[in-house]
């Protein structure tokens, strides 16, 4: 198994310097991270509710990808391959981007494939966000989108999107009918950016989502992400699971240099009905993140404090009784090229 894995990545080191010695005006773009942590619950206890660094007092592999990008003329394409417990836990597959695209002019531009979602603040790879854990609304609303879009480029300060989709996170298709999805784009002063989204199944349940950004000034970036989803009929709301929720995530990042910066999450999520966090429950939490950004070349290292408090006993005490809160401390290093 070893020696295939081994003769796999070989050849395809070996495909792409053909590529790129055949089409130096076209080069194939190759980028990427990787990412490990240690993490401590002061509880003893590994209370992670939320996706990705669930391990307690250990250090810890978060994941590494390969991205794959070329553009010829009009026409591109982007492969994300990616292994490792944060990949596991995002996509059915170590695929997690794999789509082609197609401008049909300056203004409209077609996509399909399988792709990162537009839904939401927070991405999956560490690379793309301040924090290093995650929120209550990244979580759990959809990580990827498999399907066919269309861009629309009104001007510098108005996009739309439209496009029909697969199930959320799924390569194919299930049972059900095709998701619609939309986002519209408005940028009504500098700085400030804002994407209102829908996505909506049959299977999966709908979510309305608004992202914002405002960059304040060049240290000082405010951000604000708001959604609620409903459930879809994958769920059995007659045993009270569901995925029915609404939150708000308020994100203040500040850098005082090139190589430091803090960022504070605050943020407050609504399971209605139990099945989001934990079965047959529902519930509020808060939670309250800090975290540091160190690093000005392609290593960062990530120290941070994390605070949850929910309304019912959600999580463990050092006993192992239930309770309802815990604090957890974590430092990750991220490596981009």
């Amino acid at each position: 198994m070893k020696k295939t894995i081994l003769l796999s990545v070989a050849l395809l080191m070996a495909s792409i310097y053909v590529v790129i010695a055949q089409d130096e005006e076209n080069p194939l773009v190759i980028s990427g991270s990787v990412d490990t942590y240690y993490k401590y619950d002061f509880s003893g206890k590994s209370n992670s509710p939320t996706s990705f660094a669930g391990d307690q007092n250990s250090f810890s592999l978060g994941m590494a990808n390969i991205i794959l990008s070329k553009e010829v003329g009009n026409a591109s394409f982007v492969a994300d391959i990616a292994f490792g417990p944060r990949a596991d836990q995002s996509a059915p597959g170590p695929i997690q981007n794999l789509y082609v695209s197609y401008a049909l002019s300056d203004k409209i531009r077609v996509t399909g494939g399988f792709m990162g979602t537009f839904v939401g603040y927070e991405v999956i790879s560490p690379v793309g966000n301040f924090n290093y854990s995650t929120s209550y609304l990244f979580s759990n609303g959809p990580f990827q989108n498999g399907g066919l879009k269309f861009d629309f480029a009104i001007s510098e300060k108005f996009a739309i999107m439209a496009g029909i989709f697969n199930e959320f996170d799924s390569y194919t298709n299930g049972s059900g009918g095709l998701d619609f999805g939309a986002q519209v784009f408005v940028s009504p002063v500098d700085g400030l950016d804002a994407y209102i989204n829908f996505v909506t199944s049959n299977d999966s349940g709908s979510e309305i989502d608004l992202t914002t950004t405002y960059q304040v000034s060049e240290e000082f970036m405010i951000g604000l992400n708001a959604a609620k989803r409903t459930t879809g009929e994958f769920f059995d709301e007659d045993l009270g699971d569901g995925s029915n929720f609404y939150g708000v995530a308020l994100y203040l990042n500040y850098a005082f240099s090139d190589a430091f910066a803090l960022g504070v999450r605050g943020e407050t999520f609504k399971d209605e009905d139990g099945g989001v966090i934990t079965e047959d429950l529902a519930t509020k939490v808060n939670s309250f993140t800090l975290s540091a950004n160190i690093g000005s070349g392609p290593l960062k290292i990530i120290p941070e404090i994390r605070f949850d408090s929910a309304d019912e006993d959600l999580f463990e005490d050092g006993e192992g009784d239930p309770s309802d809160s815990f604090a957890q401390f974590l430092v990750a290093a991220v490596f981009s090229f």
